[in-house]
């Protein structure tokens, strides 16, 4: 997949392509739905299938709170767009300029100018421009004049209702990562790099990999069953990832009286040095909530029963995916 951060000037083989258009924070079942139309469109005229997105995620422009909200980081949503077959990423940076774009500006200048594209495809509830005053409405109207063709892609639902980012979001936060699973359509993962931490866990007999939290959204503190699998730097396209069960823990480790919130993650029947690596963890079943206990023996006895819980819940389920779709260039 080739990914274009600069509109301008580009040569023909990055132009005329049937997109889709949206945030497609999470990439989840909704968005596929809308990627996939694109791509039968562009199977039917012979030509590329392109995805434009916005980074950073303008609700981070907007709302500027530092507070975590994204499911997929930019390099996870990348590896998830790219895995749907799609041949042109165009990343368009959201900043000042672009948020007071009018959305007849946005049409004209960079659908139009800059990318030409033949087919333009978005959610039915996606919106653009200044003040979200583009929508499916504005693009029929200015098709003509553009040359191009809209397609509107109608919500994806089940019986929980429309698949959503902000619905899997509140599942998250609330630990129900099952039900954020069905709206993904897959496993919620975080990836991050493993930190040194206080060696408690392994004075218990349990060690475990440590990943700062700050930067991902943050689901409700207690113990998960998860997968987790090691990611090295400068890892080449189609290299399998090796998924082990593990055991992880989101909190401040109130037994310890810590403040730090962590994700905690022990791999089961594993035991290497991992410091400094990158770790993929995909979360699976919340297992119980966080508590502080009187005594370490307490704490030790319970870890040894989450840990088995955790096997017992893994040993009857298949891994994710063992691809690893990363453009390396990203």
């Amino acid at each position: 997949m080739r990914i274009i951060r600069q509109c301008h000037n580009l040569d023909d083989d990055a132009r005329g392509a049937v997109v889709a258009v949206g945030n497609f924070d999470g990439v989840h079942l909704g968005h596929r739905k809308v990627i996939a139309e694109a791509a039968t469109i562009a199977r039917e005229h012979g030509t590329k299938l392109g995805v434009i997105t916005f980074e950073p995620h303008p609700r981070s422009f907007f709302e500027n709170s530092g507070q975590a909200f994204r499911l997929t980081p930019f390099r996870a949503k990348i590896e998830a767009i790219e895995s749907l077959g799609v041949d042109i990423l165009y990343v368009l940076r959201f900043n000042k300029n672009l948020a007071n774009l009018s959305a007849d500006s946005f049409i004209s200048n960079i659908l139009v100018n800059d990318l030409k594209v033949r087919h333009i495809v978005i959610g039915y509830d996606f919106a653009f421009g200044f003040q979200r005053e583009g929508d499916i409405k504005f693009l029929r109207k200015k098709a003509l004049l553009g040359n191009y063709k809209v397609t509107s892609v109608d919500k994806a639902q089940d019986e929980n209702g429309p698949f959503s980012a902000s619905a899997a979001r509140r599942y998250i936060e609330a630990g129900d990562v099952q039900s954020a699973e069905a709206i993904l359509g897959r496993p919620w993962q975080v990836l991050g790099r493993i930190k040194y931490g206080d060696q408690i866990g392994r004075t218990l007999g349990f060690p475990t990999a440590n990943l700062s939290v700050v930067r991902i959204l943050r689901p409700k503190p207690g113990i998960y069953a998860v997968w987790a699998a090691l990611k090295t730097e400068g890892i080449q396209k189609e290299k399998k990832l090796e998924w082990r069960p593990a055991a992880a823990y989101v909190g401040r480790r109130p037994t310890f009286d810590k403040t730090e919130e962590l994700l905690e993650v022990h791999l089961l029947d594993f035991n290497c040095a991992i410091y400094g690596q990158l770790l993929r963890v995909a979360f699976i079943s919340h297992i119980r909530d966080d508590e502080k206990f009187e005594n370490l023996d307490d704490l030790r006895k319970q870890m040894y029963l989450d840990c088995q819980r955790a096997r017992a819940i893994l040993a009857n389920l298949s891994p994710p995916s063992n691809k690893l779709y990363i453009n390396t260039t990203a």
